[in-house]
């Protein structure tokens, strides 16, 4: 088995993997620039964890973060990503290959007669092979429930 090593990118795909981390990747997407309490405004999470995650991503080179007075402010770096999106498109054909395989497959399934029968017309099942006729089972002697015990 071959092993690729690259902390950076396997930093940035666990970065990736989480969809809060995503959802501020996204909302940093949008702005130049937002601090720190304005990025984690939205999410229904303590500002300390919204930092841990600021963190992570920040470790993977997602985020730069600049200081200034008493506010963070918290910038998108889209790098990292496009090093992911290199090493993603490298293994495109792969599943391209297939999907097109696939759609070839369906597409020469389509051109087929229906083999199915139609459902609206009724068949006969067909006879059992022992020929004989089952019976109900025999009831039990005493009723289900609860027995009177003194």
């Amino acid at each position: 088995m071959v092993k690729y090593e690259d902390a950076t990118l396997d930093r940035t795909f666990a970065a990736l993997a989480d969809p809060t981390r995503r959802a501020l990747l996204a909302r940093l997407a949008q702005h130049d620039e937002l601090s720190v309490s304005a990025l984690a405004q939205p999410f229904a999470m303590s500002l300390p964890a919204v930092m841990k995650h600021l963190d992570v991503l920040a470790q993977a080179g997602l985020v730069t973060r600049a200081k200034t007075g008493r506010t963070v402010a918290c910038r998108l770096a889209a790098g990292p990503m496009e090093d992911a999106m290199q090493w993603l498109a490298h293994y495109q054909r792969f599943w391209s290959e297939t999907l097109d395989r696939l759609a070839a497959f369906v597409e020469e399934d389509a051109c087929l007669p229906n083999p199915q029968p139609d459902l609206a017309t009724p068949r006969k099942l067909p006879a059992s092979p022992s020929g004989d006729v089952s019976t109900p089972r025999p009831r039990r002697s005493t009723r289900r429930g609860r027995s009177r015990r003194n």
